[in-house]
């Protein structure tokens, strides 16, 4: 089968790393299903795998890919749900399992013909929702979802920031706030994905750090050091920032004193449990909301939508054909 594999790590040159193979049809273990993949997408983690950021050395070569739907060895068509670890160890939460994996971080990941995963990580997909918009779903829409909806609690008149608008989470945060009654706000450096988050609902899209029509009770945070200052001065006293990412730096000026001062909380996020993808899958039922998907590639263009992503060129998600016959309707 083909496959797209992290063989090294290159922060410079992440690309150089991602190459594409023939490798043999992988074989389940006890418990473990077979999934022929139709359709994947890229997100942030594989390039970090290919930086070498949380991603040791020593656990490379591996297929890449968080995100994936297709059909199991029945003919079932299921989404894959990403997080491999154990319920009972995280208390029913899978997130907080200390043992827990990403798909793609110990185990081959989406991007090739086949893969396998736990049984329990397979979820029925919708017949109202297609293969490329299921791709979308495992890792960013989920991760918006819990960050909204977990984490802050939000109810409908919330007033959300979301900075840096235009990727697969923060255009997911985006609609989720908007169907739940929230008033988001949203920045981009971009001029076309500000108006991209205008036609998703957003009542003003701002360039970063300029001032808002008001405070708000939320920001979804995924940038960092260019963005965590303006994110605190845009919260009201007692708002919540939800943290889920960092792509601009780790390590923004933390202003402690204007957090203690503001009783401002600050939470992280990571992923979502198996039971917030299905608690997704049925609000996107019942709004309508779909996932922004920017374009779909097979998999001998895989370099091409990452290149795109580091480019800061994509409005949404890539989806991605992983099989060379593009069979995307045969089990």
């Amino acid at each position: 089968m083909l496959a797209a594999t992290a063989v090294s790590q290159n922060a410079a040159d992440p690309l150089s790393g991602l190459v594409l193979s023939e490798l043999a049809q992988p074989r389940p273990k006890p418990g473990w299903a077979v999934v022929k993949v139709v359709s994947s997408s890229l997100n942030m983690h594989d390039l970090w795998t290919l930086r070498g950021v949380g991603h040791p050395a020593e656990q490379l070569p591996i297929v890449l890919g968080c995100d994936a739907a297709g059909y199991d060895e029945d003919g079932n068509a299921v989404i894959v749900y990403p997080v491999i670890g154990d319920y009972d160890a995280g208390r029913g939460d899978e997130t907080l399992d200390p043992n827990r994996a990403l798909l793609s971080e110990r185990h081959d990941g989406a991007f090739a013909e086949y893969l396998t995963v736990p049984r329990r990580n397979l979820v029925p997909k919708p017949d109202w929702l297609s293969f490329d918009e299921a791709a979308c779903l495992p890792v960013a829409w989920t991760t918006a979802y819990r960050m909204l909806f977990t984490q802050a609690n939000i109810r409908a008149g919330d007033r959300v920031l979301v900075q840096g608008a235009g990727g697969g989470v923060t255009s997911a945060a985006i609609k989720l706030a908007v169907a739940a009654g929230a008033v988001v706000y949203a920045t981009s450096r971009s001029e076309s994905k500000r108006a991209q988050a205008m036609s998703w609902g957003a009542r003003v899209a701002l360039p970063p750090g300029e001032r808002l029509p008001e405070r708000v009770d939320l920001v979804i945070e995924t940038v960092g050091e260019a963005t965590w200052s303006h994110s605190l001065k845009s919260l009201r006293p007692g708002g919540t920032v939800v943290i889920a990412g960092a792509t601009t730096g780790m390590n923004p000026p933390a202003d402690l004193g204007r957090i203690f001062y503001l009783q401002q909380r600050i939470l992280g996020s990571t992923g979502s449990t198996r039971a917030e993808l299905v608690a997704m899958l049925r609000m996107l039922e019942a709004t309508g909301v779909r996932p922004v998907i920017d374009r779909t590639l097979p998999l001998t263009d895989i370099h091409k939508g990452f290149q795109l992503m580091i480019d800061g060129s994509l409005t949404g998600k890539v989806v991605i054909h992983p099989s060379v016959s593009d069979d995307r309707g045969t089990p």
